[in-house]
């Protein structure tokens, strides 16, 4: 006799997110060694690579959490498995943001876990399911930038540390950027449940621009300037200094000679 499933599900992790951890670890420990030819690619490997695993850990704080809150279909779709693959919408949760890295060095992940809200009962609840994934870049940012905040990482190769402050930076971007207020962005999903049946249905129609329209005013100069002047404000508090972040900027875009 077969053994029934919990109510979680598949939750064992998928060999293909190990693979992405792997050349995580890899890369990073060629940054380090200076084991590769091309430090530079190893570095684009080491960030691009951790800035995946990260958005995996973001899809899977809002499918953890939605389980959590009665969203039992969650495990049956595999979210738990932090396998990319398995996302609604791969176009959004993987590739878009990887090309808003590329394209401008910016963090800014979306949304692709399908979440059946009609399972869900409070209006918190379905707060903290859509807060649940920018607070995972939070930590994830945190736990990047402590070695410089504790001054473990004095001393260490300047190329890793540059790296290091890069893809903490790009954490800090994405917390910061998913919070805000937008249809279509986590932020506007914390705020959603709060607001009125009318308001909801006239900004419904705008929810599938609002990831584009942020990037696009992100690259009027202006707004560009003062976002990072912030972001590098915020890191600064971390001990990550803004020469670093740049220098690991210049390392990532290994194409650009």
């Amino acid at each position: 006799m077969r053994r029934a499933r919990s109510s979680g599900g598949d939750s064992r992790v998928s060999p293909i997110f190990l693979g992405i951890v792997a050349v995580m670890v890899v890369s990073g420990w060629a940054v380090w060694s200076d084991f590769a030819a091309d430090s530079r690619f190893a570095v684009f490997l080491f960030v691009v690579s951790g800035w995946v695993v990260s958005l995996c850990l973001h899809e899977y704080a809002h499918a953890r959490t939605a389980l959590h809150s009665g969203d039992t279909s969650i495990g049956e779709k595999g979210y738990l498995t932090l396998n990319p693959l398995k996302y609604t919408h791969a176009l959004l949760s993987i590739v878009l943001p990887v090309l808003f890295l590329l394209m401008g060095g910016i963090g800014l992940p979306g949304g692709a876990v399908f979440i059946e809200r009609n399972r869900i009962r409070g209006r918190l609840k379905h707060s903290l399911i859509s807060a649940a994934g920018p607070l995972t870049n939070v930590l994830f940012g945190v736990l990047l930038m402590l070695p410089f905040a504790l001054g473990a990482a004095d001393g260490w190769p300047i190329e890793f540390q540059s790296a290091l402050a890069f893809l903490a930076m790009l954490q800090v971007t994405a917390a910061l950027l998913n919070f805000l207020p937008v249809p279509g962005l986590d932020g506007y999903g914390v705020v959603e449940p709060w607001l009125s049946y009318d308001i909801k249905r006239q900004v419904a129609p705008f929810a599938p621009f609002g990831l584009l329209a942020v990037f696009g005013i992100l690259y009027i100069q202006s707004v560009n300037v003062k976002f990072f002047e912030l972001i590098y404000t915020i890191v600064g508090w971390f001990g990550v200094r803004q020469e670093f972040v740049q220098y690991g900027d210049f390392l990532f875009r290994f194409w650009q000679r």
